[in-house]
């Protein structure tokens, strides 16, 4: 394969594909700010009147998970790293079990807006407060982090007008957000769903076209060493191995999954527990599906750059921009198809963020406004939520322009929003598992969980771990005629976990960087978790946990399993009733007869 030589640029039907895009997106918000007597209530702008179905619900919830940083970000992590990121498709498949099977149950029968809401119901306000505050701040931060990355590498690659993106972007967010509420945010994500897999496919299969097929791609990764499934190294230092993906990675996705006001509120929209449950499992198809995309999409990236690496080369500046450079590159040919890839990023970036704006506004109604506002009329409060969704809208479109400014600083917060994930999923696993959990223990959880998450992260970004533990894959540039070779390559981390400005060059290693510091990125949520849940039920038994009365629909109940199974009941007391009655109707019948 000869190296790629000139790749091509951006034309007018490209913008005219990602236009289309925005303007559906916004069509829809305007269809749902009207249809059934548009928002009046509260229940209604928030939660969709708790009206929705399984189908829905499970695209929207794939959509909001997959970000623009993913479908950016997962490729090149397969293009550095190897195919054994596809075992995250085990980690979904228990985040998804135990996000339905812990969580959804008590979350549901309690009809609660706000998964804050559970914090005071089961602890008090002060803890309600702490995990609202919480919630909010990494939420921003993230948001903005999330429509600044995606317009930085897309600009750099293709030229694509970087604060015309975030603002457009931003606008049309807000607009959709405050008109429609969640049913549009939900039937615009099952948009933007079908988009972000068209965008991947039209990768794939020009890709595989170019390359002589699928058998070449892999043939590639194979010579390549790229097909590298299996690490069974129990090594906690290691960044990735089976036990890595599959522990850190169930606890950093479960606490998106289970405890995340932005996922917990769509499926609670659900008209019923069970269309909720359905909506979790179907979802976890359409996860499988974008991990197949984004592996086969990494794969068919090191087939085509095998022989001239682009970001060794200096032709790209950072690996999120790979992506934009092969779509460039192989589709220069088919005006709109590039258009097309990045209408598919876009509708990762606004899917994610609608459900942020949906999700703090609802928190910030619920949490902030209600308990203190309590004679306010339902439409009141609807007219605040979208005054709500407009205020946080526009905070979202000023926190990426803080990103713009702050640089690396940005990777630094993003970092963070990882480490808040884990110990509020330790302190809602303490409210919802163990009975004689108190409020203090509660808070002295949290905060202990917070502290220990906090010092490894940040420790980890000033003194990030040596290349042996973060063993990224040989990088050939011998194709490109260049001066450059792979001892160009940095060792960074996917994002959100990637180095920042302040690393600290030079320092001598001690054995706290080494090894404290060498963790795992993916571990950060689970050392959250577990130091929340132990010192949470330590500090309880000391402070008298075991003598409070405590109400069982607040904790996960054996009934709450056994009523998986009420589906099969129903049949089978329509089926005894109906024997009743055939016996009935035999006896009535059968002596008539015998005397006739």
């Amino acid at each position: 394969m000869d190296a790629p030589r000139d790749i091509g640029t951006f034309v007018v039907w490209d913008y005219l594909v990602f236009a289309g895009m925005l303007l559906i997106s916004a069509a829809i918000g305007i269809y749902y700010a009207f249809a059934g007597g548009g928002q009046q209530t509260s229940k209604d702008f928030l939660m969709g009147g708790r009206s929705m179905t399984a189908v829905p619900v499970a695209l929207s919830l794939t959509a909001s998970f997959m970000s623009a940083v993913t479908i950016l970000g997962s490729p090149s992590e397969v293009y550095r790293f190897g195919a054994m990121y596809s075992i995250f498709a085990i980690t979904y498949f228990l985040v998804v079990v135990i996000s339905a099977e812990i969580f959804l149950p008590v979350f549901y029968k309690l009809g609660i807006t706000s998964t804050y809401e559970y914090l005071e119901l089961r602890f008090n306000k002060c803890v309600r407060l702490c995990g609202t505050v919480l919630f909010i701040v990494q939420t921003i931060l993230y948001t903005g982090i999330v429509i600044y990355a995606p317009a930085l590498a897309l600009n750099q690659v293709t030229g694509f007008d970087l604060w015309g993106a975030v603002v457009a972007t931003g606008i049309v967010c807000t607009f959709y957000c405050t008109l429609g509420g969640l049913k549009a945010v939900i039937w615009t994500d099952v948009f933007q769903a079908g988009i972000m897999v068209a965008g991947f496919a039209s990768v794939i299969i020009q890709a595989a076209v170019i390359q002589g097929g699928f058998s070449t791609i892999l043939k590639d990764a194979y010579d390549g060493r790229r097909l590298n499934f299996w690490n069974f190294d129990p090594n906690p230092l290691q960044r990735h191995t089976f036990w890595t993906i599959i522990i850190g990675g169930t606890f950093t996705w479960t606490s998106i999954y289970g405890i995340n006001q932005s996922q917990v509120q769509r499926y609670i929209s659900c008209k019923s527990r069970f269309q909720a449950k359905i909506s979790l499992y179907i979802n976890l198809i359409g996860l499988w599906a974008i991990l197949t995309c984004s592996v086969l999409c990494g794969l068919a990236l090191y087939s085509r750059y095998r022989d001239c690496d682009p970001w060794t080369a200096k032709k790209v500046s950072a690996p999120d921009q790979l992506m934009p450079y092969l779509v460039l590159d192989i589709l220069r040919d088919y005006p709109g198809v590039p258009g097309l890839f990045v209408a598919c990023v876009y509708s990762g970036t606004l899917s994610t963020v609608s459900s942020s704006i949906n999700a703090l506004a609802a928190v910030t109604v619920e949490d902030l406004v209600k308990p203190h506002f309590r004679s306010l009329s339902e439409r009141s409060l609807s007219w605040i939520s979208q005054g709500m969704s407009v205020l946080y809208g526009m905070c979202c479109i000023a926190m990426a322009a803080l990103a713009s400014l702050m640089g690396a600083l940005l990777q630094a917060a993003l970092s963070i929003f990882g480490m808040v994930g884990g110990p509020l999923l330790g302190l809602f696993s303490l409210g919802i598992m163990v009975p004689f959990a108190n409020s203090i223990g509660a808070l002295v959880g949290l905060m202990s969980g917070f502290v220990v998450s906090l010092w490894v992260g940040i420790g980890a970004q000033l003194y990030p771990p040596l290349p042996e533990r973060t063993v990224p894959l040989h990088l050939d540039t011998s194709g490109c005629n260049s001066t450059y070779n792979v001892t160009n390559l940095m060792t960074t981390t996917e994002m959100p976990f990637s180095t920042s400005a302040f690393q600290v060059h030079n320092a001598e290693r001690t054995p706290l960087m080494d090894n404290w510091y060498s963790i795992s990125y993916l571990y950060f949520s689970t050392l959250g978790t577990l130091v929340a849940l132990f010192v949470g039920i330590v500090i309880s038994l000391l402070t008298g946990g075991r003598k409070q009365n405590l109400d069982t629909k607040f904790l996960l109940t054996k009934e709450d399993f056994l009523s998986n199974f009420d589906i099969f009941k129903k049949k089978s007391h329509v089926l005894s009733y109906n024997l009743i009655q055939l016996k009935m109707v035999e006896l009535i019948i059968l002596p008539s007869a015998i005397l006739n």
